[in-house]
């Protein structure tokens, strides 16, 4: 019986495109297996959106084969995407395989070809291919791939294609699917989710869908991924302050809070209309969880432009910020930049947005502390305590502190006191 290992890297569309992947084998007749020296193949679905995300995906392959000589190494994913045949030259790697290959892997396996990937431009349709089965509390949904726009850092458009949405039929169907899996809440994922429907011919929105999901489903919860501020307009935010099911969790892709940054990333937003839409979500929900995207230390960057976005940061009601130094990547529009800021400002900026991020993170949760949330609880106790942990609806990650067995409340939903923060958060069953 053939053996495999499965490894996924990165973005929440790759989460559950590796848990596409294991059903799929295992559907076959492959076994899954914990430890590389047990398997015969070794899979990695892959990152690129950094270059630390390249250099982690070629240790991991490295110590596949260090760990197991034998072993059959695959590298699928978003490098091998943009690599292709430049990855055979790794004598760690066997096989190569694309992002719309990544799914039929056993129908490669066998061939004495070692790179298989087609040009993802030439994909005009989204492959609906449900998931039957997941270990997680919460469901992750794709309901698109690809991107249009042209940011000029960014590699995942030519990784993974033009943007190809779901049809809403599918996506209501998976969510059926989940339901009668027992799952209580769903996170819809893409790689530019706001961009959902903009291909059909009749030219639906992400909104039309959200409504459809309201209207036709019965899953308590559901939470949106990452969005550009201008794809959160006046009617899909008075739509998701009325909505039952919606969590109060928003995640904007900022990547800047400079406007001559932002023109430079050929973004077409303002800082302005960032501040103004974190501003509107911060005043229709209860205490909404708003996280973010930037990046420090793009090229052209100045000391000046960096000081705008710290500034703008820091008066902001963001409640949390995802920040990393920008990462060159080849064949990107920004590769040819002038005034590339050296890595230690880059990771300067990056460490002195962190420190913005858990300041406005600490007095978010201290915010919550006294207040009521309704949480999903985990199927796995906490490893540290004991203790079971949950999500409330804006994403916030809590133990209940009884410490009774209370394994019959697994994966339901509850009404729960924040009652104080040490390490972690701490709350009570109401």
């Amino acid at each position: 019986m053939k053996k495999f290992m499965l490894k996924t890297m990165g973005c929440k569309s790759n989460q559950l495109e590796g848990s596409l992947i294991e059903e799929n084998l295992i559907k076959v007749g492959f076994e899954k297996v914990d430890k590389v020296a047990d398997a015969n193949i070794f899979i990695l679905n892959s990152c690129t959106v950094t270059h630390k995300s390249d250099n982690e995906a070629f240790s991991i392959l490295n110590k596949a084969k260090h760990d197991n000589p034998e072993v059959k190494t695959i590298l699928t994913g978003c490098i091998a995407q943009i690599e292709k045949e430049n990855l055979l030259q790794n004598p760690n790697i066997d096989l190569v395989l694309g992002n719309d290959e990544k799914l039929k892997i056993s129908s490669f396996i066998d061939f004495s070809e070692k790179c298989f990937t087609e040009d993802i431009m030439d994909l005009d349709t989204f492959h609906d291919v449900f998931l039957e089965n997941t270990k997680k509390t919460r469901a992750s949904l794709k309901i698109q791939d690809g991107c249009d726009n042209r940011c000029s850092y960014c590699i995942i458009p030519f990784a993974r294609g033009k943007n190809r949405s779901a049809n809403a039929d599918f996506i209501l169907e998976q969510i059926k699917i989940y339901e009668n899996m027992g799952f209580n809440e769903i996170v819809l994922t893409g790689i530019h989710i706001g961009q959902w429907g903009i291909d059909f011919s009749d030219r639906k929105n992400l909104l039309h869908l959200l409504e459809n999901i309201e209207s036709k489903t019965n899953i308590a919860r559901f939470r949106l991924g990452s969005l550009n501020p201008l794809e959160i307009n006046d009617e899909m935010l008075n739509f998701l302050k009325n909505s039952e099911k919606f969590c109060p969790h928003f995640h904007l892709s900022l990547q800047s809070m400079c406007d001559k940054t932002l023109k430079s990333m050929n973004r077409h937003y303002s800082v302005n209309q960032s501040l103004e839409l974190i501003e509107k979500i911060s005043g229709s929900f209860n205490l909404p969880f708003i996280g973010s995207d930037v990046i420090a230390g793009f090229s052209g960057e100045s000391e000046e432009d960096f000081n705008t976005t710290v500034e703008n940061l820091n008066k902001s009601k963001l409640t949390q910020i995802h920040t990393f130094p920008y990462s060159v990547r080849k064949n990107t529009a920004a590769e040819s930049f002038d005034n590339p800021v050296d890595l230690k400002t880059k990771n300067k900026r990056a460490s002195i947005i962190k420190q913005i991020s858990a300041q406005k993170h600490a007095e978010f949760l201290q915010n919550n502390v006294s207040s009521i949330q309704e949480v999903l609880i985990e199927k796995n106790v906490d490893k540290a305590t004991g203790l079971l942990k949950g999500v409330t609806r804006n994403y916030i990650n809590v133990l209940i502190e009884q410490s009774e067995d209370f394994s019959e409340i697994k994966n339901t939903l509850q009404k729960v006191s924040i009652t104080n923060i040490e390490e972690k958060v701490f709350a009570r069953i109401v």
